[in-house]
């Protein structure tokens, strides 16, 4: 039965759990009908929750949708993790949680990924688990088996950046859980530091006066909310139905003043400009739709098109000047030249469309340039539309296949011919249509290519994008910013500016750049320039940083990744050879290094499989895979669903950093395939912080100890004796000791002993002891740890039990952590030289290069105890002498804390 959920996006999405065919819904009641008690659960499946947290900041939001479900049947059972997310969206994460077990996506190079699927290829099956599905929408789905009296959590991250339109940003969500869920909720979270001008919600599904009392909404100054929480009564779609009304459209839209013109945020060295000025004169336009009339578009696409054109010719203004192009086998105009938009021209225009038939094959290339030239002559020979906005709108359903039909040659006669003077909109109408090369073309051509789906809104699609580039406020917008200030920038020229739109350009500032740090903005508007110069409110960027420092500092950078990924793979269709090469490499580190799952990269899950042995690939896909069908369906289960597993969860194989014995810091680097090392030499006593995320607050601290046996004279060895867990965003605290493990001993929560084995979960955090041996740590939205328990044996050089400390996954956590060991999560680089005899023989020496700093270090061998608590592995590792001066930033006492907590 349908057990559907949600997703906060930037567009229409849809979230599923499924186990049953869903009962049709009888009629609403209304907000005042009182309801029964229902059984919540289908088949034996409960949902315990289902929620949606998206987190808006500067445009850039952040979603995370997490559902728990319920076994309650003495049998396994099959459910079904479905979700709908943008086209334009990256998912950065997802995460299964089962019987104590954390499965956990890692995101590597697509070609690497693939490599563990060649049966599905040979097959001929895809083992993916996205596909595109409609027009908009990428659909995810999984499904899994989970065992009898047991509970599955899942959980998707992704990232996306809130394009505006028609005066507004959109959050659409489709609300369809099939079911009652016990704890349902979506929440979204808005902070704009321009200030939000209006915040309004609707739903498809609720009554009016129910919506007004169920959604919460608020807004002022930067910040905005909208949370809707119903009961489990509340989304009865009766008083004695077990069916949910929750079934359609819930839509957030805001948008933020525009009382200044310059919207410029800096954080981190990252910066965002968003440019959308108001209060200017709208341009007049020249404007040609060339249209195509072969016979493949005969039926609704005609009647559509031509309802759309009626419309459109009703709203163009007075001062505009247009003309229309046919083209199917031959080529013909309306009138051959630009004429005004006089009510007798658009009645003529009308009469025109009214009355014109389809003919024959598609010269597309000698409608493109007919159109172009009737521009090109209006601009040049009649001195009032010089200053006018020239737009060349293309309608097409098919491909070339009369006169020039070589691709190549299209694309290099439009380029020429166009000349960069004006921009090419490209409409391709129906699946038939070759999208990728109109992408190409009017991305060569300073405008953007959109489809029309075969549908019975077709007309109403054409009006919208026509309604998108109706007003134009500014020409040959440039954006410039100081050349030894500023790197990276993402796109900053754009041919013309559209009321209802936003300019966003964003880039990397150079250190100890920020006080020169300016953006000038040059335009045309109305016959006149328009220039304005933006600087940096250091104080205002202060003051957001202390009102939304941890989330504005990563959301700048992301933002800025996110775009320039997005425009490098749009590049990349316009290239070839070694350029295409270079473009493809950048886009796909990047990808890496932010964690995106994009067309370079895939998401696999180790420890889930398939009938066929097969694991999980999350992909990206292309504009190409336009299906609704997921086809064949692969089922995973968790390995020994039937009893939860005595053993450690599933993590990803390369611990990054450690920490253990008189404290010996560890710090794997995986792309050199190689390890750096440390030590803290401090007092007994002693709190060291070891991680430390400002974005949650989550840390790990450390509490030094003595060696109980030190013989007079001999240097005092130290070690770990106590740790602190705390993830203050739940108030949750875990406190270890070689002796006990005590959960949120501030409230005196319960005593674990090391004899104990045990797996639990608290508000987003599983910890699973596995007896005298170690304990596994697993945050929500955080890392993965564990702790190591050291006992004294007989023969031991160390008379004293003791901890050790092992980072088993830290990709979720955010760029600004620190800590002794949380600075190093995140990839640096290094270069060692000059190998040479130590005042060791026995030992080698080098001179390593690391951040800016030149040190001497030694080669040696330092334990990892992660596998075998007793006799460890050895590491090779380069030593950084002296607490690690240089490697670490500042100096080992900058890490010293006053409690664990």
């Amino acid at each position: 039965m349908g057990l559907r959920g949600l997703l906060c996006v930037s567009l229409v999405s849809l979230l599923t759990l499924q186990a049953l065919p869903a009962q049709a819904s009888p009629q609403r009641p209304k907000s005042s009908e009182k309801r029964q008690a229902v059984d919540t659960t289908v088949d034996g499946v409960v949902i315990r929750s289902l929620k949606v947290h998206c987190k808006v900041t500067s445009r850039f939001a952040h979603t995370v949708i997490t559902s728990q479900v319920v076994n309650s049947a003495d049998q396994p059972k099959e459910v079904a993790f479905d979700v709908e997310i943008p086209k334009t969206a990256f998912i950065s994460d997802f995460a299964i949680t089962a019987n104590g077990k954390a499965f956990i996506g890692d995101i590597k190079e697509k070609a690497v990924a693939w490599k563990q699927y060649r049966k599905a290829a040979v097959s001929g099956e895809n083992a993916g688990l996205v596909r595109a599905s409609g027009r908009t929408m990428e659909q995810f789905t999984i499904h899994l088996t989970i065992g009898p009296r047991s509970k599955a959590m899942f959980r998707l991250t992704y990232e996306d950046v809130l394009k505006r339109k028609l005066m507004q940003y959109d959050i659409d969500i489709k609300v369809k859980p099939k079911q009652l869920v016990h704890h349902f909720e979506i929440d979204v979270d808005i902070f704009e530091p321009q200030g939000i001008r209006k915040l309004d919600v609707q739903t498809s599904f609720l009554p009016k006066e129910l919506a007004t009392q169920l959604i919460k909404k608020s807004f002022s100054g930067k910040e905005g909310h909208v949370l809707f929480r119903p009961t489990v009564g509340q989304q009865q779609s009766c008083s004695t139905c077990s069916s949910t009304l929750l079934n359609g459209e819930f839509k957030v839209t805001y948008d933020v003043n525009r009382d200044q013109i310059c919207d410029l945020l800096v954080a981190n060295n990252y910066f965002a400009h968003f440019f959308a000025p108001q209060n200017l004169t709208s341009l007049n336009k020249n404007l040609v739709f060339v249209i195509d009339i072969s016979n493949s578009m005969e039926g609704q696409k005609v009647k559509q098109t031509k309802e759309a054109l009626l419309k459109i010719l009703e709203d163009i203004r007075p001062g505009d000047y247009f003309d229309l192009v046919l083209f199917g086998s031959q080529v013909q105009s309306w009138r051959g030249s630009l004429v005004p938009a006089s009510a007798a021209n658009l009645q003529a225009a009308q009469d025109f469309v009214r009355r014109f038939s389809l003919a024959g094959s598609t010269n597309l290339n000698g409608g493109l340039l007919l159109g172009i030239e009737i521009l090109n002559k209006g601009q040049r020979g009649i001195s009032e539309l010089s200053n006018h906005a020239p737009i060349l709108i293309m309608l097409t359903d098919g491909e070339p296949t009369e006169g020039v039909t070589d691709r190549t040659q299209i694309l290099k006669n439009i380029r020429n011919a166009i000349g960069g003077k004006f921009p090419l909109y490209n409409l391709g109408f129906g699946q038939d249509v070759d999208f990728s090369f109109l992408e190409v073309m009017s991305m060569e051509n300073n405008g953007r290519a959109q489809r029309i789906y075969e549908d019975h809104d077709a007309s109403q699609q054409l009006q919208g994008f026509y309604n998108q580039v109706a007003t134009p406020l500014l020409v040959d917008v440039e954006l410039q910013y100081p050349k030894d200030t500023v790197s990276e920038l993402t796109q900053h020229s754009h041919k013309q500016y559209y009321e209802g739109s936003e300019i966003v350009v964003a880039g990397r500032i150079a250190d100890q750049k920020l006080s020169s740090f300016k953006a000038d903005v040059r335009a045309h508007a109305d016959g006149r320039e328009f220039k304005t110069t933006c600087l940096v409110d250091e104080e205002e960027m202060k003051k957001l940083l202390r009102e939304r420092g941890h989330m504005l500092e990563n959301h700048v950078e992301r933002l800025w990744a996110y775009l320039t990924i997005q425009e490098l793979l749009a590049k990349r269709m316009k290239l070839e050879g070694e350029e295409k090469a270079k473009l493809l490499a950048k886009a796909l580190q990047m990808s890496l290094a932010y964690q995106f799952v994009t067309p370079l990269t895939s998401m696999t899950m180790r420890g889930l499989v398939d009938e066929d042995g097969l694991e999980p690939v999350i992909d990206k896909p292309t504009e190409g895979m336009i299906s609704s069908m997921l086809g064949p369906k692969r089922t995973f289960v968790l390995p020994a669903w039937q009893q939860p597993s005595p053993t450690r969860p599933t993590v990803p194989e390369k611990i990054i950093t450690s920490v253990d014995t008189d404290p010996h810091f560890i710090i794997h680097v995986p792309q050199k395939e190689d390890a750096l090392c440390f030590n803290i030499n401090e007092e007994p006593g002693v709190v060291l912080n070891l991680v430390q995320d400002p974005n949650t607050g989550f840390s790990v601290n450390a509490q030094l100890i003595g060696d109980k046996a030190r013989s007079p004279g001999q240097h005092e060895g130290t070690y770990f004796g106590r740790l602190g867990i705390a993830n203050p965003v739940t108030d949750f605290q875990l406190e270890v000791t070689p002796q006990n493990i005590t959960l949120n001993p501030g409230s005196h929560g319960p005593v674990f002993s090391w004899r104990d084995q045990a797996s639990l979960r608290q508000d987003g955090v599983v910890m699973t002891i596995n007896r005298k041996r170690n304990l596994v740590v697993s945050v929500e939205d955080g890392g993965t740890f564990e702790v190591v328990l050291h006992r004294v044996w007989k023969g031991s050089a160390i008379h004293q039990d003791f901890l050790g400390f092992y980072v088993l996954d830290s990709h979720r956590m955010s760029a600004r952590t620190h800590g002794l060991l949380g600075q190093f999560f995140h990839p640096f680089d290094y270069k060692v030289s000059d190998l040479h005899p130590g005042s060791d023989p026995t030992k080698t020496d080098a001179t390593m290069v690391v951040k800016n700093q030149r040190l001497t270090v030694t080669r040696g061998l330092q334990k990892d105890y992660s596998k075998d608590p007793r006799h460890g592995t050895e590491v090779t590792c380069w030593f950084i002498h002296n607490n690690g001066a240089g490697l670490i930033d500042g100096v080992h006492t900058d890490y010293i804390v006053p409690d664990i907590f």
